[in-house]
């Protein structure tokens, strides 16, 4: 699940963050309620108080000075795909997409040694030599911490989701996109962000 804060003003003296999660599934929720219910289960309490503030103008409250990011990123991206696909093996075609991705996100035209590509493609070529998958290194062991990995990031944008989907269909092995891989978590991210646009 991925989280990305929102703020919204409610009073002179609250304000409340909203949470936009960001499911494996690929459905967006909202929520501003305070307590926020996921797959019935009590996950967080996301209200907080602020004290009123009388003597400062408005360009001086406590929250003027908050940049809010409310694009989804190719590194949160990367991570729901751990969420969606975290069991597949890591194969060639999953190797191209996370290393576009990573190149996308850097903005730099070579894989970062000790990075995620680097990891994906040394997971690939041992999975390549193991016989048995419930041995072989899954996407979520590459995955799961994509955007600590990545040392620059980005929204994913239509041109990410265009450059990843071809990688990803040059190099897999039956030459389609795997339902909730690399490609189709970015496709996922970059209509939610086109979404957000207008």
């Amino acid at each position: 699940m991925i989280r990305t804060p929102s703020v919204s003003v409610l009073r002179d003296s609250d304000f409340c963050i909203d949470y936009t999660l960001f499911f494996f599934f690929f459905f967006v929720i909202s929520i501003n309620i305070p307590l926020s219910w996921v797959f019935f289960q009590v996950v967080g309490h996301y209200t907080q108080d602020v004290p009123r503030q009388t003597t400062q103008s408005p360009r001086t409250t406590p929250t003027s000075n908050i940049v809010i990011e409310s694009k989804i990123t190719i590194g949160e991206a990367l991570e729901a795909t751990a969420l969606a696909a975290g069991d597949k093996p890591v194969d060639q075609g999953d190797v191209a997409a996370i290393q576009a991705a990573e190149v996308r996100a850097t903005r730099r035209n070579v894989i970062t040694p000790g990075g995620v590509g680097a990891m994906a493609q040394s997971a690939a070529t041992m999975n390549a030599r193991i016989d048995r998958d419930e041995v072989k290194t899954k996407l979520a062991d590459v995955l799961t911490d994509a955007s600590a990995l990545l040392p620059d990031d980005k929204p994913v944008t239509r041109q990410d989701e265009e450059g990843i989907i071809g990688a990803e269909l040059r190099n897999s092995p039956n030459l389609a996109t795997h339902p909730g891989g690399v490609a189709a978590s970015v496709v996922a991210a970059a209509r939610i962000n086109e979404r957000d646009d207008k």
